[in-house]
């Protein structure tokens, strides 16, 4: 995380479910840079999904990183009582401990039933989005409730070979960029937010590196027609996903405990 600080990010994601926001927060005080040229991004994890327990990962999140505010606290995902849980985030940006409030792996009903009957309607939606999965549909409903929409995995975790890519090549050669910087641009010219993740610093300043040159029609439609309609790293509407991650929860990380 020094690397990415000295390069020049200044828009941190972590959240409760990577184990990391005390080291987040360590590197944050040692780095020497103004609090306020910060972006602190953390999420509430599902076994903390209702009320009560939000409200508490909220000052644990805080406490561990030692900030007193973060400036986008997301639910990590739909499941539990994440309406609860959503009452717990309102109270906290109107204390002003979250700066801003939104949710992660929201699909379109599930984000529409948070905005059709929230106080304070997400502000933020942070969903897998790649070439391979370019959540079309999602991108129109965020634009249309006022979401801002995030991509996390911007790289599809390298999956399907994108790296070496050969449509991807192309466009790059035509720029004089890499498939990385092609991807990340492209994001930005949909209006998503892209959250690259290196630990190359090398590989850091390139992704910076994109804001000198846009994609064009035919890029566009060559891109277009990479898209696979469905996740590929992890699929929240998969029964066997599903399954997988309500065991751990409910027996490991509640042990047998519940949350309504």
């Amino acid at each position: 995380m020094r690397d990415a600080l000295e390069v020049g990010y200044r828009l941190i994601d972590t959240a409760q479910a990577y184990g990391n926001e005390a080291g987040v927060g360590k590197a944050i005080r040692e780095s020497g840079l103004d609090r306020g040229d910060m972006f602190v991004t953390s999420k509430v994890w599902v076994s903390n999904m209702n009320y009560e327990r939000a409200k508490a990962s909220i000052d644990a999140s805080l406490d561990a990183m030692g900030l007193d505010h973060i400036d986008l606290m997301l639910l990590h995902q739909a499941y539990g009582d994440y309406h609860g849980a959503w009452r717990a985030l309102e109270e906290a940006y109107r204390d002003g401990k979250l700066r801003a409030i939104g949710v992660s792996n929201f699909y379109p009903v599930r984000l529409m039933d948070m905005c059709a009957f929230a106080e304070i309607p997400p502000m933020v939606n942070q969903v897998e989005t790649h070439v391979f999965c370019q959540q079309i549909e999602a991108h129109e409903n965020m634009n249309r409730l006022g979401v801002v929409h995030e991509a996390w995995g911007p790289f599809a975790e390298g999956r399907n070979n994108v790296f070496a890519n050969p449509v991807l090549e192309e466009i790059g050669r035509k720029y004089g960029k890499s498939t990385a910087q092609v991807m990340l641009r492209w994001l930005i010219d949909r209006g998503v937010v892209p959250l690259p993740k290196s630990t190359h610093r090398e590989r850091m300043a390139e992704n910076l590196d994109v804001f000198d040159f846009t994609l064009d029609d035919a890029d566009r439609s060559a891109i277009a027609a990479m898209d696979g309609g469905h996740p590929i790293i992890w699929d929240h509407g998969s029964v066997k996903v599903g399954m997988g991650l309500f065991d751990l929860i409910a027996n490991v990380q509640l042990q047998g405990s519940k949350l309504y």
